[in-house]
């Protein structure tokens, strides 16, 4: 059903770049665009897959149950390669000619941060369910048109002080930090939450995405007396600190953001990749659930590979977008339209949802972020496969 609007509004709207959300999908009215742009390539392409997988059940379930005024939803997916310029050009495409309702990012911090001016240009929603990077939210734009369903780099950079102290007694921490505004962002919060704490820093060290080989960084956080790392990078990059500490003959604990979960690290880190303990929002070995039930049940039906929990992998990407997906249906449905600051508006109205990673009670009422650290979980690797710590070790 095609939504009515007065020409004068349709005009104000293409001269400010607004009007794209109207008919919804490319300027077709039976669908509404739903808009992701994401990792589908290279090593991180397994968390694209695992976003894109949480979307695509949402999609499903609202779908069946009659859609979106009236509408079914369409899933519009671009691969931005983990590069923020590829991220930008595909954001402009999919808010200004496939004219998506509601824009989905991916895991890469810096590609949702140059995305964000685009779709608050765009006075469309723009959705996050994995990239971390506090300034994504915290954009110092009014109104604000992002929302995230993920980690917040600063509330799990407390976290990580936190079970570095509790799980190894951790005395004086090291830091090893990808060079990018991501690996900036946590130095900031890391230091931050180190002093909170009372714990002095051994060193901070930062390595390039392309560099093989990364003990002379390390070499000289072990001459400060690191007693645990604490790693903020991307797959490769992560598995590459796993490979020189090896080198090294440095069996010193790491602590990590959620980077290494992302992509194939345990196949390119080798077999000391489970010495890395790292955050997690979700896990489908955790608490059984009837929407963990439903989610899983779904998702082995529709994808082959998926014979049972220890399958979904990486969890955060399918759980997180699974939810977010569903938040955005309930702010489309609290505005009655498809117009972006309505919806806006919409996110902000939601009561209450029963998801996947909790039951969320006006999660953006008084936050962009539906999230914080009392939903965080740690895991580890397991033969390839992402497994949450006993109680006892988390």
């Amino acid at each position: 059903m095609a939504i009515l609007v007065p020409r004068r509004t349709i005009l104000a709207g293409i001269v400010g770049g607004g009007a794209m959300a109207l008919t919804g999908c490319g300027g077709r009215s039976d669908r509404i665009g739903i808009g992701l742009i994401t990792a589908l390539t290279a090593q991180s392409a397994k968390s694209g897959e695992a976003i894109s997988r949480g979307i695509s059940i949402a999609i499903d379930e609202i779908n069946a149950a009659g859609g979106l005024l009236g509408r079914k939803l369409e899933l519009l997916r671009r691969d931005d390669e983990s590069n923020p310029g590829k991220g930008v050009i595909a954001a402009r495409e999919l808010l200004y000619k496939e004219r998506v309702a509601v824009l989905f990012g991916g895991l890469d911090t810096p590609v949702a941060r140059a995305i964000v001016p685009i779709a608050t240009a765009a006075r469309t929603p723009f959705v996050v369910p994995w990239a971390a990077g506090t300034v994504i939210t915290h954009n110092g734009t009014d109104p604000n048109f992002v929302f995230r369903v993920s980690a917040v780099d600063e509330l799990v950079d407390k976290a990580m002080v936190g079970f570095a102290q509790r799980t190894y007694a951790a005395r004086r921490p090291g830091l090893i930090l990808l060079n990018n505004p991501w690996g900036q962002s946590n130095e900031k919060g890391l230091k931050a939450a180190l002093a909170a704490a009372g714990l002095p820093l051994a060193g901070s060290e930062k390595f390039e995405h392309s560099d093989v080989d990364v003990t002379p960084q390390l070499g000289r956080l072990r001459a400060q007396g690191t007693d645990c790392l604490m790693m903020v990078a991307t797959v490769g990059p992560s598995a590459q600190v796993v490979k020189s500490l090896d080198q090294m003959g440095w069996d010193v604990p790491i602590v990590s953001h959620w980077g290494p979960a992302g992509g194939r690290f345990s196949e390119l880190a080798g077999p000391h990749a489970e010495r890395v303990k790292f955050v997690q929002t979700y896990s489908f070995l955790g608490a059984d659930t009837p929407v963990k039930a439903r989610v899983l049940a779904a998702l082995q039906a529709r994808y082959p590979d998926i014979k049972g929990p220890q399958d979904v992998t990486p969890a955060v990407g399918v759980a997180n977008s699974y939810d977010a997906m569903h938040l955005a249906a309930l702010a489309i449905r609290k505005a009655g339209s498809l117009d972006g600051d309505a919806v806006r508006k919409g996110f902000t109205r939601i009561d209450r949802h029963e998801g996947l990673i909790k039951t969320y009670e006006h999660p953006f009422a008084h936050s962009q972020d539906a999230l914080d650290e009392r939903d965080y979980i740690w895991a580890e690797f397991d033969h390839g496969r992402i497994v949450p710590l006993s109680a006892k070790a988390a």
